[in-house]
């Protein structure tokens, strides 16, 4: 079933919605629009507004997400497995408790979005702004994170094992409990170092510019 640029703003779709076909969404409102429990999968939603849509436990497997905006969209509980989002403004999003395994976000606008509690086995993002997002528990586990910006965001508890950093930044950070072992943030810029950080960053490798500024924080001389 398509959609063409209809105004399906806050409106209950569930209805409207058959299992059994793909849905495409071009350019419509979807302003607060209710899908919970919708059947979703593969559906593609193409320079919407999902602002304040609600999306909470709908099957969203293999949804497709591109262009548009979702301000304080809420995917609470939802499956997103390999659902795939790029250049979406999520902007307060909520993912708590959504399955987000080999979900992708590229190119996407996160400030203060809410992943933490979200479920599977890690998430792909790359050359997104996740600045005060809440990260809190995720597994970015052995991921090539490229362009991705951490300022001011809750990493606490995350898992970071093997993962490999490219023009990051980790300004600001809360890294409580989190892991690097094996990491790679010599792409990284890693902020003031204080000591969660340098407890989180144990096992994992920077450069020389990155550990000079470590020890000089601490009133070491590098000479």
């Amino acid at each position: 079933m398509n959609f063409d640029g209809e105004d399906l703003s806050r409106q209950a779709l569930t209805e409207r919605l058959a299992a059994e076909e793909t849905h495409v969404f071009r350019e419509c409102d979807l302003t607060g629009a209710d899908f919970w429990g919708a059947s979703l999968g593969g559906a593609r939603f193409e320079s919407c507004v999902l602002d304040g849509a609600d999306f909470r436990k709908a099957d969203l497997d293999g949804a497709v997400f591109t262009g548009g905006g979702g301000l304080g969209a809420v995917f609470t509980d939802a499956d997103l497995l390999d659902a795939v989002f790029t250049d979406v403004d999520l902007s307060s999003a909520r993912f708590g408790g959504a399955l987000m395994t080999d979900a992708e976000f590229s190119g996407c606008r996160m400030i203060g979005t809410s992943l933490t509690a979200s479920r599977g086995t890690g998430f792909k993002v790359s050359r997104c702004n996740l600045m005060m997002a809440n990260l809190g528990g995720c597994s970015l586990r052995g991921q090539f994170l490229e362009g991705v910006r951490f300022d001011e965001a809750d990493l606490s508890g995350c898992d970071f094992t093997d993962a490999v950093f490219s023009d990051c930044r980790l300004i600001g950070t809360k890294v409580l409990r989190a892991v690097f072992s094996g990491a790679d943030l010599r792409g990284a810029d890693l902020g003031e170092p204080d000591d969660a950080k340098l407890r989180a960053f144990a096992g994992a490798t920077i450069n020389q510019t990155q550990a000079a500024a470590l020890l000089l924080a601490r009133g070491l001389s590098v000479v």
